[in-house]
């Protein structure tokens, strides 16, 4: 498990130069306007989407989760809280095909509990 962090960025390969190097990291995942580091220490997915004059820095967060039993043991606990807003047993979002449930705080941060299938060559608009 690793939390997640997604930011809107103006300048994506500006973004990248600068993360690289503020975690010793080597991008994981790189398609158009979008890119990931699965960073092992701290355990963080980052997530940079180019989104120019964005209104928020911060897109969303979440934890990447490793198998089907932790995202369905968070699927359980949510519903059973009344936390959970969305489900998605198969999304294709953010170039991946994932399995997710997303949760809005009180003032409307989005968290995302998810587990990538597979990448995707297209970049998915589920969520």
């Amino acid at each position: 498990m690793r939390f997640q962090l997604a930011l809107n960025v103006d300048n994506l390969e500006r973004a990248i130069e600068y993360y690289g190097k503020l975690f010793n990291a080597k991008v994981n995942k790189r398609k158009p306007g979008y890119a990931n580091f699965a960073i092992d220490e701290p355990p963080l997915k980052l997530v940079l989407f180019e989104a120019p004059g964005a209104s928020e820095r911060l897109n969303h967060l979440g934890v990447e989760l490793l198998t089907d039993e932790h995202v369905d043991a968070a699927i359980d606990r949510l519903e059973a809280n009344g936390l959970a807003t969305q489900v998605n047993r198969e999304e294709q979002c953010c170039w991946a095909d994932k399995k997710t449930v997303w949760s809005e705080d009180p003032q409307g941060m989005r968290w995302e509990w998810y587990k990538v299938e597979a990448d995707l060559e297209k970049f998915g608009k589920g969520v």
